[in-house]
């Protein structure tokens, strides 16, 4: 009997257990279920402030109306939000980017029409079979700081690389094979690339359907692609690619473009304008090396087969003084004007000279200091010798913010690539919280 009453007695005991705390062994598989859309992105804040070259030619081209200032402050700001839905095989992307700047020229947003930097339907028709179509980034190429055979991508922006770019309307495709023996992967991306009036207008030549593809190798452990380029909006070209770990800590890669009937407009000091054709050759040998004590080091050299020589970028500089000279003597602004109109995408490039190395050394986490990373990089031009060094501290310490503390020195003589920039030092915190 007792033993009985004992049994009906734990039996109790467990079933008021079980009915006073059921949420300890309630288990919804609705919490660990893959959601189908994803929301995030960042704000940021970027003040800056800038010692200005007030006898630098970029300075008198860009503040030739303006009252000569040596000190310029600027605030930017951003907004980058992207979101993606999964239904099925299908996934709609979208990353939108706003940029606001205040500084003394007044307040400047980017264009409305620009605001969206991606958004694309991607459709799986199989894992080894993929579709997409709409506004997307093609990130081309094996280099860090310059990628000559993204032919069909915007440039990146050497002084930070690592910014997500804008992409350019597009069809593409992957077909993804595996294989046996030393070829383990090939890879083929078609690509069919349009560009008319209000799409990819700013690529090239409008009216032309464009073609682009890449075929990608892993032979060897050697990570290989092919890339092409035809269709009239920019001339045809060629390009290959190449990324090999020699050992776990040092990769090399490199890449060539060949560019066939490259057009270079230069400008004289006398304003004339002289076009030729030639076909360049663009390429790049760089390494990455990571060391004991968790050190990144980056090196690449960059040959820019369309750049221009030192005597052409002598004789810009010599027009923009001239007309300089010009406009303060007399008010006429057209030599300015028309050197204004051979700046953007030409003689105003990141990069508009030939040969250039780059040098970038991060330090993970030096002193045991947790989520503190400084880093420098350097910019050497090598025909006139002038340079760039850019230091920074970053800091990710704290959830959902990351705080980046950068300067850049200029440094090269009169007449240099840098020598010649509007400004000569430059300081800058960015200011990033993620959601």
């Amino acid at each position: 009997m007792d033993v009985h009453r004992s049994a009906c007695l734990s039996l109790i005991v467990v079933l008021l257990a079980s009915s006073s705390f059921p949420e300890e062994y309630k288990f919804d598989l609705a919490e660990i279920e893959k959601k189908p859309y994803d929301i995030g992105g960042y704000a940021e804040l970027r003040p800056s402030v800038s010692l200005q070259d007030v006898n630098a030619a970029f300075y008198k081209l860009r503040y030739f109306d303006h009252e000569q200032r040596t000190l310029l402050e600027d605030y930017n700001g951003k907004l980058q939000l992207e979101g993606s839905y999964e239904i099925g095989p299908a996934r709609l992307f979208v990353r939108t980017n706003a940029d606001l700047r205040y500084s003394h020229l007044g307040w400047e947003h980017g264009e409305a029409e620009r605001m969206i930097h991606e958004g694309y339907v991607l459709l799986r028709s199989s894992d080894s079979l993929h579709f997409k179509v709409g506004k997307q980034t093609l990130l081309w190429g094996k280099g860090y700081a310059f990628n000559p055979v993204a032919f069909v991508g915007r440039p990146k922006d050497p002084g930070d690389p690592d910014l997500a770019l804008e992409g350019f309307y597009a069809a593409s495709a992957d077909l993804i094979m595996s294989c046996g023996g030393p070829l383990k992967t090939v890879a083929v991306t078609p690509v069919v690339f349009p560009v008319f009036a209000h799409v990819n207008d700013d690529f090239g030549k409008a009216g032309r359907v464009n073609f682009a593809g890449k075929i990608y190798f892993l032979l060897f452990d050697t990570d290989i692609d092919l890339i092409g380029f035809a269709g009239g909006s920019r001339t045809s070209r060629f390009g290959i690619d190449f990324s090999r770990n020699i050992q776990p800590n040092f990769e090399i890669h490199g890449e060539v473009a060949l560019i066939g009937h490259h057009v270079t407009k230069a400008i004289d000091v006398f304003g004339n304008v002289s076009e030729s054709q030639s076909n360049a050759t663009s390429y790049l040998l760089g390494i990455r090396y990571l060391t004991p004590w968790d050190a990144t080091i980056i090196c690449e050299y960059y040959r820019n087969g369309t750049g221009l020589n030192r005597h052409e970028m002598n004789d810009y500089y010599m027009l923009i003084d001239k007309g300089h000279d010009l406009f303060l003597a007399t008010g006429d602004s057209s030599l300015l004007d028309k050197a204004a109109d051979f700046s953007e995408g030409n003689y105003g490039r990141v990069n508009p000279m030939t040969d250039y190395l780059y040098l970038r050394i991060t330090q993970k986490e030096p002193w045991n200091i947790l989520y503190f990373t400084p880093a420098v990089a350097g910019m050497m031009n090598l025909n006139d010798k002038s340079l760039s060094i850019t230091p920074e501290l970053l800091y990710a310490g704290i959830t959902n913010l990351e705080l980046r503390l950068r300067a850049a020195a200029l440094v090269g003589r009169n007449g240099s690539d840098y020598g010649e920039r509007p400004n000569d030092f430059r300081v800058e915190l960015r200011m990033r919280c993620y959601f």
